[in-house]
């Protein structure tokens, strides 16, 4: 039996059917069709009526979202983050400037935001990693101060709330991956979260090559997703409260099974955090450990993830600035297994595996 680090949950059978019975009635399968919109609108409802635009995937959701902005020059961002984060940036013509990160939270150390700052600084992107917030507060001062404009990755977000908001409702822009692999799916998708429904009306422009009908706009790509997928999100979203609440207690088992280990775990800062237990990354001592640790565990069929590396200013095809926190992170974080289908004997078999085979530094 094959243990991946992540498997996407699919519901049942029949209740998917129902949703492609209509589908098949209707003969609408995408350009905005009802399930698209009504998937739309529970989201919104759910990020307390912020306007939520369905995207194809994560990925095109960022670059939408760079160039509703109309973003040029230089974007500070963070070198912990899938690379997608770095190569939307590099897609659209900027160019990342990379701040380190904390050593705590592993997302972008604010502090360090202003010394990044030049007079050809556009935006701040930054990426809630695992889904622990960044210091939106301290972000959303510096923004103001130097006139800049905010997109936060929220691709591990969704769920987690902050300060009493839902995560993506901070900063101009948020954006999300629905991937199947994520706590919320629709199988490939995404979503981009704003606060102005002028700009969401630029967005939905952008990603349905923009025109509406014979009339066109402006410059535009073809970033819809389909009524296929809002079909699988449909199934998906009322689960997601059950789906949070199970993998809480599968995090606190493996932290009972892990005591004592020499290992640490992303600590947050944000003050009355409802968190989403998107991930359960360990860091170990070494590079070497954890290397030897990774290999035991694929012996036992069991895969995990180096999530995130390389630190993505040491990409060959980026010019990055040095960020002694980030590679060191992301030379000795590994991703154990964890999805809420994990059973509990499972969990006490991967972290017994990580016990036997860790050798302290």
């Amino acid at each position: 039996m094959n243990i991946n680090v992540t498997k996407a949950y699919l519901p049942p059978f029949e209740e998917y059917t129902n949703y492609l019975r209509g589908i098949w009635e209707r003969g609408w399968l995408t350009n905005n069709g009802p399930l698209v919109q009504q998937l739309e609108a529970q989201l919104s409802a759910f990020l307390h009526g912020v306007p939520v635009q369905f995207t194809s995937n994560g990925t095109i959701a960022i670059q939408i979202a760079i160039k509703a902005l109309k973003l040029s020059g230089e974007i500070v961002t963070t070198p912990f983050s899938y690379v997608a984060t770095t190569t939307s940036i590099i897609w659209e013509n900027c160019s990342p400037v990379f701040v380190d990160i904390e050593s705590q939270t592993f997302c972008i150390n604010a502090q360090k935001i202003e010394e990044a700052i030049t007079e050809q600084t556009s935006a701040i992107l930054a990426t809630h990693v695992y889904g622990y917030p960044c210091d939106v507060e301290a972000i959303e001062q510096i923004a103001q101060k130097h006139n800049l404009k905010v997109i936060y990755d929220g691709a591990h977000a969704f769920g987690t709330e902050v300060h009493g908001r839902q995560l993506l409702t901070y900063g101009d822009l948020a954006t999300c991956s629905f991937h199947a692999t994520k706590l919320f799916h629709t199988i490939e998708g995404g979503c981009i979260v704003v606060n102005d429904s002028s700009l969401a009306n630029d967005i939905w422009l952008l990603k349905s090559f923009g025109h509406i009908g014979d009339d066109y706009f402006s410059l535009g790509v073809n970033g819809k997703n389909s009524e296929f997928h809002a079909a699988m999100g449909l199934c998906n979203f009322p689960r997601v409260n059950s789906f949070i609440a199970s993998r809480k207690k599968l995090a606190e088992l493996y932290h009972s099974e892990l005591v004592g280990l020499p290992i640490i775990y992303p600590m947050p800062q944000a003050k009355s955090l409802v968190y989403n237990y998107a991930y359960f990354p360990i860091i170990f001592q070494s590079e070497t450990q954890m290397l030897k640790v990774k290999e035991a565990l694929a012996a036992h069929s069991i895969y995990t993830r180096r999530y995130f590396f390389p630190s993505l200013n040491r990409l060959p095809y980026v010019k990055g600035q040095i960020c002694p926190v980030s590679e060191d992170i992301a030379s000795r974080v590994l991703c154990l297994p964890f999805y809420q289908e994990l059973s509990e004997d499972i969990v006490r078999w991967i972290a017994n595996v990580v016990r036997i085979n860790f050798v302290v530094a």
